[in-house]
């Protein structure tokens, strides 16, 4: 059942309802009843018109490069497009809608159409976040926002706060992680329409679940972008990432488009955060850095709920989420921490291939420094780069630290898609997801991982001819020699059953062994939600300390203002010493740890508390 408030509220006045709506400085904006502003950016074009109702009408045109349009007796779900001098036909890249793909008409979209089920929604603070990671293409065998809206019971039972949806801003095909998106504004229409993705958005708050949004500032993908074209300065002249064209952050009007993406998701749609991927990638030479400017918009403009707002970030930088006197996030909420992963994925697997080189020495003190201190690099250098990574983060508090254990990144961008089941066991990676999920810092779970799914998530396309060519043979040349795939043979990125081989297994589940793994998730949720999260949202820098390591073991504990939290962990072949922990056992597995147990057994962990009274 829906939760009471100040999660949602299930029974709502719809006359007091909140229509949505963020407008835009690109594209089509309705400003009255039936009258819609069409404006595009394009000083690399003369002349510019809007095919809409069958007929080209010619824009006027500034001189700063803007075109623009009153258009009356426009009807929501109007099909338009933007004709250029030579007659190309081109869809708006502000587009909130496509009626097919990326190259065909976009949709007129009234934002404020939408009915909202759950208008009271209130957020959920940010110490309580358990995320979970999904593509809505392979969660359900649908691939769809309305399919998804069925699994929100199952979720909300198994203890889940927070969906993070991978990115849905149009790309070309049907198929694809999310990642090459050339329409920032228009969900993907494989998915459904973007009232079908408010209708999910809405029915997850009505079970008490936030959502998050996977979002891609820093390039554009291969098909469908036509934006140099339109205006070449929309692009750095001279930098590249490693996906296509640096974004000039510093023109006027692409400074706008950018900035005005995140606020639009999270207006329009009512969402609860957003995670901004690789944004090593965003090089801003304005004086106020882009990143800066979006997260004071977002604090400033929205203020009716919490707004959560994750980084993904190579360097381990920390000037993007300081925290206030109150231990607010002024900017950024989290930093998705990869040095957590790889630190655990080597002290599991043993692999040291590619980046995991780094963590090849000793990976049970990286692990461990990751769990006490946030980072496992925090200046030193990089075997594999050979310069210094990092910077201190033992003064951030655990919940500014995103961990996990696998994501579609690290599974994803394995030649077979090989989740950690497959390369660690099952035994090991029961004893890493409760490590996981037991530290103070903010989990994510991958979709699958809370019943021990084994099927692969392969890196899926939908291109063809030379293009598809060009990802495919650069998915091999990835992985030779290198990447532990040696001789492999890659799946063809473009095969519709590279896709399809990477859906969730909903039969998995409700097998012997899926309940099993159920029931240890939801166990661990629920003792997260009574025993963890209490600490958290006083809990400050400098609190954690590494106990002990040694070959396949740790210990490390954490000083809260509530309560002292410990954890033991041994993944290794021999019993090993505990050092002197406080608390009693509020976990322990395998079950039957003696509190008084002088060693932890192989394939154990021991997670310990000792609060903290007011007296004290």
């Amino acid at each position: 059942m829906p939760p009471s408030l100040p999660y949602a509220d299930a029974d709502t006045d719809h006359a007091d309802l909140e229509f949505r709506a963020f407008p835009k400085t690109w594209g089509a904006e309705y400003v009255a009843a039936g009258e819609v502003r069409f404006r595009l950016w394009a000083p690399g074009q003369k002349i510019v018109s809007l095919r809409l109702g069958g007929s080209d009408t010619e824009m006027s045109h500034s001189d700063d490069g803007w075109f623009e349009i009153l258009a009356t007796g426009v009807t929501p779900g109007a099909e338009y497009a933007y004709v250029l001098a030579d007659g190309m036909t081109i869809p708006d890249p502000a587009s909130r809608g496509q009626k097919d793909g990326v190259n065909g008409p976009s949709l007129v979209i009234d934002p404020t159409s939408y009915d909202w089920q759950h208008p009271q929604w209130k957020g959920r603070p940010w110490e309580e976040t358990i995320v979970y990671e999904l593509h809505i293409g392979t969660f359900t065998p649908e691939g769809t926002f309305h399919a998804a809206i069925e699994k929100l019971p199952y979720l909300a039972e198994l203890g889940i706060t927070m969906i993070e949806v991978l990115p849905l801003a149009h790309f070309g095909g049907n198929r694809g992680w999310g990642y090459d998106g050339v329409l920032l504004y228009a969900p993907h229409a494989a998915y459904g329409a973007p009232e079908d993705f408010k209708a999910f958005v809405d029915a997850a708050h009505g079970h008490g679940i936030s959502v998050v949004l996977d979002i891609v500032l820093n390039h554009f993908g291969p098909e469908g972008n036509y934006l140099p074209l339109l205006a070449p300065h929309f692009f750095h002249k001279e930098r590249m990432t490693p996906w296509g064209a640096g974004i000039a952050y510093d023109a006027d009007a692409a400074r706008r488009y950018i900035v005005e993406c995140p606020l639009y998701w999270l207006e329009e749609f009512n969402l609860d955060g957003l995670r901004f991927d690789a944004i090593d990638q965003i090089e801003d030479i304005s004086e106020r850095h882009i990143l800066i400017e979006i997260a004071e918009r977002i604090r400033t403009e929205i203020t009716d709920r919490p707004i959560h707002l994750t980084t993904e970030d190579c360097r381990n930088v920390t000037f993007l989420h300081p925290r206030d006197e109150n231990g607010g996030a002024p900017l950024f909420t989290g930093e998705w921490n990869d040095d957590f992963h790889n630190a655990v994925h080597v002290f599991a697997t043993g692999e040291t291939h590619a980046y995991y080189g780094d963590f090849a020495q000793n990976p049970e003190k990286l692990f461990a420094r990751a769990l006490a201190e946030g980072f496992a690099y925090q200046g030193e250098v990089s075997p594999q780069s050979g310069e210094k990574r990092g910077v201190d983060s033992i003064g951030q508090p655990p919940a500014a630290f995103v961990d996990f254990i696998q994501n579609h990144d690290q599974v994803g961008n394995r030649a077979q898609g090989e989740r950690l089941i497959e390369l660690a066991g099952t035994d090991r990676t029961k004893l890493l997801l409760a490590a996981l999920l037991t530290s103070p810092h903010i989990p994510l779970m991958f979709m699958g991982e809370e019943y021990g799914e084994t099927n692969p998530f392969l890196f899926f396309t939908d291109f063809h001819g030379d293009l598809a060519k060009a990802v495919r043979e650069g998915r091999r040349r990835e992985f030779e020699g290198h990447s532990g795939h040696d001789g492999e043979t890659v799946p063809d990125p473009n095969a519709k059953t590279t896709f399809e081989v990477s859906k969730l297994d909903w039969a998995k589940p409700k097998s012997s062994g899926g309940k099993d793994w159920l029931d240890f998730t939801k166990r661990l949720l629920a003792l997260r939600q009574s025993h963890i999260v209490p600490l958290l949202a006083t809990a400050k820098g400098g609190s954690g300390r590494i106990d002990r390591t040694d070959q396949g073991f740790l210990a490390v504990t954490w000083a809260f203002p509530k309560g002292i939290l410990s954890m033991a962990l041994n993944i290794g072949e021999a019993p090993q010493a505990l050092p002197d922990q406080q608390g009693d056992i509020i976990f322990a597995w395998p079950e039957g740890e003696s509190p008084d147990a002088k060693k932890l057994a192989p394939n154990s962990i021991i997670v310990r508390l000792a609060p903290i009274t007011e007296a004290q």
